[in-house]
């Protein structure tokens, strides 16, 4: 274990990571922030960001995050290339483990591990992420203007991505791997009364096609009266497959918060992994001395502009926090002495 306590880590370096660093740098108070296996976090998939404060003309997801770890580093943040895999906050000074094997410890902490979008294992995702398919149609659905789409899922995110992209695309397209929806009654009669929506009921997406350069063109569906179309073709069993084009395609079957190094701490998590935080406008959780920010504690907005947003507010609460602390240190010192 290293010998420096630290006053503050901050675990995560996407929009979030990025802004806790540069304010609480700005602070003094010298942050290090472990960058994660995945440095620059969901925003790396988008290749362009057109609806962050302050770029006009749009700016590179990975630009933009590249940016924001330079600013905060010109402050004086540190970055390494490492993971937080388990962490002991029973006690103060907090210990983290890292994935070297290496433990550190820290008198605060920032949590902005963001949460990771889930996939569905189509051929050629991997290579088409960010050209085409996407996680999210508040952010890219723009891209589609009077373009036929598919959207992947069947719950309430796969209708509210489903109606959002009806502003922008002809026709969305709802694949769906059932014949019912997961979704709720009130958000599945909305998208069923649209008429720019379109339901593929029984029917899973098999791969998609295109390229980098000229981006999704279609892709190959698979369908089967009786649904589940994939775990039957692994079976043996005849399914049809669909030739679709379309120019973009949208993943909407939910987000996994990054908060696996935490599940044996006294942090609450909410019933789907998400950091919950204390009641009011604050990064605070019911544990005092860690903060949450960005995607891993908000389900609800994640966009890159609230995470920023909370990325600072968390900052700023631990430099109120570790202020109180060393207040109420030289208090007791002061006692001390007089005694």
């Amino acid at each position: 274990m290293s010998e420096t306590i630290h006053d503050v880590v901050i675990v995560g370096s996407g929009v979030a990571g990025h802004s806790a660093a540069i304010y609480a740098a700005r602070a003094d108070f010298e942050p290090v922030v472990y960058t994660g296996e995945d440095p620059g976090g969901q925003l790396t998939l988008t290749t362009e960001v057109e609806n962050f404060l302050g770029f006009p003309d749009g700016i590179g997801g990975t630009e933009l995050v590249q940016n924001g770890r330079k600013q905060a580093e010109s402050f004086g943040a540190r970055y390494e290339h490492r993971s937080v895999v388990d962490a002991d906050l029973s006690e103060r000074p907090f210990s983290l483990e890292l994935n070297n094997g290496d433990s550190v410890e820290t008198r605060g902490l920032i949590v902005a591990t963001g949460a990771s979008a889930r996939w569905v294992g189509a051929e050629n995702e991997d290579e088409m992420m960010g050209y085409g398919l996407s996680t999210c149609a508040t952010c890219d659905g723009a891209f589609h203007r009077d373009n036929e789409v598919l959207v992947i899922g069947g719950g309430d995110s796969a209708m509210e991505e489903a109606l959002f992209l009806t502003k922008f695309a002809k026709t969305v397209y709802v694949v769906h791997r059932r014949d019912e929806l997961r979704a709720s009654e009130i958000m599945a009669q909305r998208a069923e009364d649209n008429e720019d929506i379109e339901f593929l009921w029984n029917t899973e997406l098999e791969a998609i096609e295109g390229s980098r350069d000229e981006g999704v063109t279609g892709a190959t569906l698979l369908r089967h009266p009786e649904g589940h179309p994939k775990d039957r073709k692994e079976n043996g069993e005849d399914v049809e497959e669909i030739d679709f084009e379309c120019s973009g395609i949208f993943y909407a079957i939910g987000h996994t918060p990054n908060t696996q190094f935490l599940e044996d701490t006294p942090i609450d998590l909410d019933d789907d992994g998400y950091v919950e935080t204390e009641v009011g406008m604050t990064t605070e959780t019911n544990v005092e001395g860690v903060f949450a920010a960005g995607d891993v504690m908000d389900p609800d907005y994640q966009q890159a502009i609230t995470a920023a947003g909370t990325g600072s507010m968390a900052a700023l609460d631990a430099e109120e926090w570790l202020d109180a602390q060393a207040d109420e240190q030289a208090k007791q010192k002061a006692t001390a002495t007089a005694d």
